[in-house]
């Protein structure tokens, strides 16, 4: 390792030394003892000499180059960005890109490793050829980028209860009791001079693991030479196929190796089909019925989710010479349109005409999302198509999420339990 890894490497080990004291004060409810004040305040020292050492290596590596005007070797260029600890001296995805596939090509058949690279990953791991091996760390202007990217195609991820977290596993919080329940906070009268009943405060922590989710994209050299064209490709064509992905298990996710999507959970609701009902056929009665089931979350916007199949049944669909829906401004516009005065999402993780799925009614808050906001790494494995003259760049981050419900919940009076995520039954 370079001299200039080195003194990162050893730099970010004094901060990660740094927060380990702090955290553990913190989550301890104490001010530091005085011999973790003494240990804190060398802990500074340290930093303010590493970076010193940083900035001077740094300044003699700029006047080398000014001195040698030298071809930079092969995965390397001479951009250098004004803010290095963003964009880690990187100028897009594609520089970034070519600088990984630089790495790979030196460990492979010898070379240098762009410094930039190597200090983009502050415990100084490569992969030196390896499918298997580490990935480099992308710059926190480039994660937050793709995940803006993701976010542009995210159909899902703006409206359920999604947060950011640094951790591979988080702890859910779940309350299913209801006001009307014996269970949790109840409130009752209380006769003049008589004793309070007290309520436990309730509360139920679920662990949501976040699993892997990743994109392999291929690479030709020809491409490898162009970085804004491998920028396009690398950053919007990932963050489409990484988002279609999420959005997917968040409807239709099995639990096992992704979240649970809320069409797998045992939150969902069917309402079968009515009785000599015609197969992908769709009836007022249906759509009244799920209605009559969905329970929302306070504040929350609830929306019928369905296949764009079911637009012939749901635009001939009448109560007596009535029609049940017609989009904004009838036929003019573009269909859309409310339905019970809940508006329409066409989608393609709705179910095609007639099979379960095919019209759902989600309440979105119902449900718990998790992305990890931090440590998204770009490998890339020059053997596995090496003979194909092919470069395989792979992206990785990683997502956990379940309902909030475990099941369905009773009402306060009658028997047909409700659920923030309905949905109609096959129609065979």
């Amino acid at each position: 390792m370079n001299k200039l890894a080195e003194l990162r490497k050893h730099l970010a080990g004094l901060k990660a030394k740094g927060l380990k004291l702090v955290e553990k004060a913190d989550s301890e409810g104490r001010d530091f003892t005085e011999a973790e004040a003494d240990e804190y305040a060398q802990i500074e020292e340290d930093i303010e000499k590493a970076q010193a050492d940083i900035k001077r290596e740094e300044d003699m590596r700029e006047r080398r180059r000014a001195m040698e005007g030298a071809r930079a070797p092969y995965g390397h260029n001479d951009v250098r960005e004004d803010d290095p600890a963003v964009t880690g001296g990187f100028k897009d995805i594609g520089e970034f890109a070519v600088a990984v596939h630089g790495a790979v090509t030196a460990g492979r058949v010898g070379g240098t490793i762009d410094s930039r690279l190597v200090a983009a990953t502050p415990d100084g791991t490569h992969i030196g050829g390896s499918s298997d091996g580490e990935g480099y760390l992308l710059p926190a202007q480039m994660r937050d980028g793709i995940w803006g990217l993701v976010e542009g195609f995210d159909e899902f991820g703006p409206l359920i209860d999604e947060e950011p977290t640094a951790k591979r596993e988080v702890k859910m919080l779940a309350d299913e009791t209801t006001p009307w329940g014996s269970a949790g906070i109840v409130a009752h009268w209380r006769a003049e001079g008589s004793k309070m009943d007290p309520s436990k405060i309730p509360g139920q922590e679920r662990n949501v693991p976040l699993h892997e989710l990743y994109t392999l994209a291929l690479a030709t050299e020809e491409l490898l030479e162009d970085a804004p064209r491998l920028s396009n490709r690398l950053g919007r064509k990932a963050a489409q196929a990484i988002a279609f992905r999420k959005n997917e298990a968040i409807v239709q996710g099995t639990g096992v190796g992704q979240p649970l999507g809320w069409t797998k959970s045992k939150a969902l609701i069917v309402v079968a089909k009515e009785s000599g009902q015609e197969a992908s056929s769709l009836l007022a009665k249906n759509i009244v019925k799920m209605f009559s089931r969905l329970t929302r979350i306070p504040g929350d916007k609830p929306f019928w989710l369905i296949n764009q199949d079911v637009l012939p049944e749901l635009m001939f669909m009448t109560i007596g010479d009535k029609p049940v829906w017609t989009p904004p401004n009838g036929l003019t516009d573009a269909p859309g349109g409310f339905l019970l005065g809940l508006p329409i999402r066409f989608s393609e993780f709705a179910e095609t005409l007639g099979a379960q799925g095919d019209v759902q009614l989600i309440s979105p808050k119902g449900y718990y999302g998790a992305r990890r906001s931090t440590g998204i790494k770009a490998a890339t494995s020059i053997h596995l198509y090496f003979d194909y003259n092919i470069q395989a760049f792979r992206w990785v981050f990683r997502y956990g999420g379940q309902p909030h419900l475990s099941k369905p919940i009773s009402p306060n009076k009658g028997t047909a339990t409700r659920s923030h995520f309905v949905t109609l039954g096959a129609r065979a």
